[in-house]
């Protein structure tokens, strides 16, 4: 793989920061991951950074070099962080279970899959122009979905900040996947949390990445948000990747190249997990794998007759 990526977080406004970001990379796979710890509820720093080191400890178990299942991978990935979050909640005894939103990108083959829960976004760009992004979970997108609201109403309606999904709930999170996408060199994969999307428009933020490497582009992002948000800027984080293909040779000091990489060898930048005794095993309980799955496409399927009736 050849690629460059870059990473980047600032606190805004506010006294803590809540959003943490990560990657890892193997030989023939790269993970990317970004949470947003909820501050409506307790300790949201907390299950923002308890997924990203579930996620990315499976990671680094499965990814031999490659994950056999993506798909598989980011739904069970997605579950299992769900559950470590509710864990930490028991052995501290809290009053109640920190929350965080989640969006993961897994890139193998010249191919990305990604998965979300909630409002922290995921934007595939080509040449400057947005070729997807994830739609969040929140009561605004249900609304215009269901041509309720107009979405000029997206940035003003006094639901904007309701979600209806994340990891740490009482209920199983719903996992939306995305379908296999093609990746051509050049192509710009950007996580970020509601911290930067909330505040630039996206014809700002595909132009910026079109125009700059992702080392420049990405602090340019954030310091035009939080510039624009002034004191009261919401916590702003950013990991984007430019893909440059599977050939053999780096095209500038920034780039990755990983085909010399031995198997087994995992280059991470999120830190190990707090439980020594975080196992796979433990993780991966398959019976429960199979039963929260079938629950949340039952939950999909209800959501998209509901939606298809209105």
């Amino acid at each position: 793989m050849r690629f460059s990526v870059y990473q980047e977080s600032h606190i805004g406004g506010r006294k803590n920061n809540q959003d943490r970001m990560g990657y890892c990379f193997t030989r023939d796979a790269l993970l990317l991951l970004l949470a947003d710890g909820m501050g409506g509820h307790i300790q949201g720093e907390m299950a923002a950074t308890i997924a990203l080191q579930t996620i990315g400890a499976l990671f680094q178990q499965n990814a031999n070099p490659y994950i056999k299942k993506p798909e598989k991978f980011l739904e069970d990935s997605f579950f299992a962080a769900h559950r470590e979050i509710h864990r930490y909640r028991a052995i501290n005894n809290l009053p109640e279970t920190p929350r965080t939103t989640i969006v993961g990108c897994l890139i193998q083959h010249n191919s990305a899959y990604w998965a979300h829960c909630g409002d922290s976004r995921l934007y595939w760009m080509r040449r400057g122009q947005v070729l997807a992004r994830t739609r969040d979970h929140s009561r605004i997108e249900t609304l215009i979905a269901q041509g309720k609201v107009d979405p000029s109403e997206r940035d003003t309606h006094p639901e904007r900040n309701k979600l209806f999904n994340c990891l740490g709930a009482p209920s199983l999170p719903i996992v939306e996947l995305s379908r296999r996408a093609s990746l051509q060199p050049g192509d710009v994969l950007l996580l970020c949390s509601d911290g930067l999307w909330s505040v630039l428009p996206e014809h700002v933020i595909s132009q910026s990445l079109h125009s700059n490497t992702v080392v420049r582009a990405v602090p340019e992002l954030l310091s035009m948000a939080t510039g624009i948000a002034g004191k009261t800027s919401d916590n702003v984080t950013a990991l984007a990747v430019m893909w440059e293909g599977t050939g053999l040779t780096a095209d500038s000091p920034s780039t990755i190249v990983t085909h010399s990489l031995p198997v087994g060898s995992v280059t991470t930048t999120i830190q190990a997990p707090r439980h020594a005794d975080l196992e796979q095993a433990d993780v991966f309980d398959e019976s429960e794998i199979e039963k929260a799955i079938e629950e949340i496409r039952e939950a999909i399927e209800k959501t998209s007759r509901v939606t298809s009736k209105n």
